[in-house]
């Protein structure tokens, strides 16, 4: 594995208040491992997200998602398991994440390890900035992709 084989990406649109949560931690995130990892920001459209991973052993995907939870709740899910759908049902983007990574298993395009986070949103309205609660969970979540992070590049540099 490469350092180039490990790309976290963050998904959101920036002007739509929380919904930019995604993207806020992908640049924390690129300021942390600026030359060790691959960073991304998408809009998560389908398609893009599947040829941005392509060739990656290591990914990590980062959005904002209404599942009923109390806004500012960081969760993971490992994607070697089907990504419930219903979790990422409010979106900005019209082909939902849940849908991109079935997708992409479906033509077997997956990475080796595939983790999403999701940041419950509280305010998706037209608007830069995010509301405070999500604010507050961003540094959680740049802690635990930064974990992530160090897990893939640490299993590099045993398998040197």
């Amino acid at each position: 594995m490469t350092a180039g084989s490990i790309v976290v990406i963050g998904i959101g649109n920036e002007y739509r208040g929380d919904d930019g949560v995604g993207t806020m931690v992908a640049r924390r995130l690129r300021e942390r491992f600026l030359a060790e990892i691959t960073v991304l920001e998408e809009s998560g459209e389908g398609a893009a997200l599947i040829d941005s991973w392509r060739g990656a052993n290591w990914v990590v995907l980062i959005d904002a998602v209404r599942s009923g939870a109390p806004p500012g709740t960081v969760r993971r899910l490992d994607a070697s398991a089907p990504v419930p759908a219903g979790y990422f049902h409010y979106s900005t983007h019209a082909f939902s994440v849940a849908e991109a990574i079935e997708l992409a298993r479906s033509l077997n395009q997956l990475p080796s390890h595939l983790i999403v986070y999701g940041i419950e949103g509280e305010n998706f309205a037209a608007g830069i900035g995010l509301s405070p609660v999500v604010e507050r969970a961003v540094e959680e979540a740049v802690e635990s992709v930064a974990a992530e992070v160090r897990q893939a590049l640490t299993l590099h540099d045993d398998q040197l």
